[in-house]
C-alpha cells in the first residue's frame, strides 16, 4: 500500500466520517488547516475501502493512545497498547502519535498542581529549575517562581531567557526524576525552549513584587537582558505609552475599585493621563473617594495593578486596543 502523508490521511479520514462529522471537525482547525485540507479532500479520486478502514483504525489508535496518555503518561499508554495490540504494534501507535501529535516533556508536570512541582524541583539546580519551568504553562510557571527563593529568581529567569536546545537525554533522565510513570522523548530530534519571550510570558504571570525583583536584579547583572525583557512586557506604569481612546476603553472595561486603588502609588504621570481621559465629573468623584480612601496595603495596591495589566492585554488579545511595545513591530498607523 502507498504511504501517504499525514495529511493525505486526515483527507481520507474526514472523507469517510461524511460531511456532518468532518464539518464539526472544521470548527476546530485554523483558516490555513482548513484551505489545505480541503485542496487534498478535492485532489482524493477514490478510496478502496481497505485503505479506508486502515486510515480510520490508525486515528482510532492514535486517539485511545493520546487518552492513555493523558491518564498516566507514556509508559502507562505503551503498557496498555502493548496488552491490547503487542509490543511492535504499540511502539507503532506510540511513534504515529509522538511523531504527529508532539507529545511535549513534562506532560504529566502541566497537569499538576503547581504547588506539587514546586515540591519536586525547589531543591534542584537552577538550570534544572529553568528547564522544567520553560516547559510548563505560563501561568503554572509564573506560580512557581514566585514561591522560590528571592535569591534565585532571577538567577533563574535569566536562564530561562538564554536557554538554548537541550539534548533529549538530559530532558529524559530529569523526566525520570521528577515523575516515575514518564519516559523519554520518543523523538532523536533536540528540543527547542526557553528563550527571551519564555521568561516574558512566565512574568506576566507572576505577582507585581516578584517581577519587580526580578528585572531590578537583572538590570544589574544583565542590563541588556532585563531592557529586552521590559521591552516585551507591559507594566502598569507603561498605561502612559496608549493612545487615549485605548485608555477610554480600559477606565470602561477595569473595576473601578481596582483603578482607584492601583493609583493611589501611580506616579502622577499616570494619574494625569487617566484622569485626563475621565468627564470631569467621573474624575472629581475619583480624587475624592481615594482621598478618603484610608490606608490601604501595598500589597492590595499591586494586586490590583496586576488585574488592571490583566485587562490591558486581554484587551490587546482581542484586538480591543494596540500595545505599541518596543522593537518597532507594532506600528501605529
Amino acid at each position: 500500500m502507498k504511504e501517504l502523508s499525514g495529511r493525505q490521511k486526515a483527507a481520507v479520514l474526514l472523507i469517510s466520517l461524511g460531511p456532518d462529522v468532518s464539518a464539526e471537525v472544521y470548527k476546530h482547525l485554523s483558516e490555513e488547516e482548513i484551505e489545505r485540507l480541503s485542496l487534498e479532500i478535492s485532489s482524493v479520486q477514490k478510496v478502496d475501502n481497505e485503505l479506508k478502514d486502515s486510515i480510520v483504525e490508525q486515528f482510532h489508535q492514535i486517539a485511545i493512545a493520546q487518552d492513555y496518555i493523558s491518564q498516566g503518561g507514556v509508559n502507562y499508554a505503551k503498557t496498555v497498547l502493548e496488552k491490547a495490540f503487542g509490543k511492535q504494534e504499540a511502539l507503532n501507535i506510540i511513534n504515529r502519535l509522538t511523531s504527529s501529535l508532539q507529545v511535549r516533556p513534562f506532560d504529566f508536570a502541566r497537569k499538576a498542581d503547581p504547588q506539587q512541582v514546586l515540591n519536586f524541583i525547589q531543591g534542584e539546580h537552577p538550570q534544572t529549575i529553568a528547564l522544567v519551568l520553560s516547559y510548563l504553562d505560563a501561568e503554572q510557571a509564573g506560580q512557581i517562581l514566585s514561591e522560590l527563593e528571592e535569591e534565585v529568581q532571577a538567577d533563574i529567569a535569566s536562564r530561562i531567557a538564554t536557554m538554548e536546545s537541550t539534548p533529549p537525554d538530559i530532558i529524559a533522565e530529569i523526566e525520570q526524576v521528577l515523575e516515575k510513570n514518564i519516559s523519554s522523548s520518543m523523538t532523536e530530534d533536540y528540543t527547542q525552549t526557553g528563550g527571551v519571550q519564555s521568561v516574558v510570558d512566565v512574568l506576566n504571570e507572576v505577582d507585581r513584587s516578584t517581577e519587580r525583583t526580578i528585572l531590578d536584579s537583572l538590570e544589574i547583572q544583565q542590563p541588556e537582558l532585563a531592557e529586552e525583557i521590559k521591552k516585551r512586557m507591559f507594566i502598569f506604569d507603561d498605561i502612559v505609552i496608549l493612545d487615549d481612546r485605548a485608555i477610554q476603553r480600559i477606565i470602561r472595561e477595569a473595576d473601578s475599585e481596582d483603578l482607584k486603588l492601583s493609583l493611589r502609588v501611580a506616579s502622577d504621570e499616570v494619574k494625569d493621563v487617566i484622569f485626563k481621559n475621565m468627564s470631569s465629573r467621573m474624575s472629581e468623584t475619583f480624587k475624592e473617594e481615594m482621598e478618603y480612601m484610608g490606608p490601604v496595603r501595598l500589597r492590595d495596591v499591586e494586586e490590583a495593578q496586576t488585574r488592571i495589566v490583566g485587562t490591558i492585554r486581554r484587551l490587546d488579545e482581542m484586538g480591543e486596543i494596540v500595545i505599541a511595545r518596543g522593537g518597532g513591530d507594532d506600528i501605529i498607523v
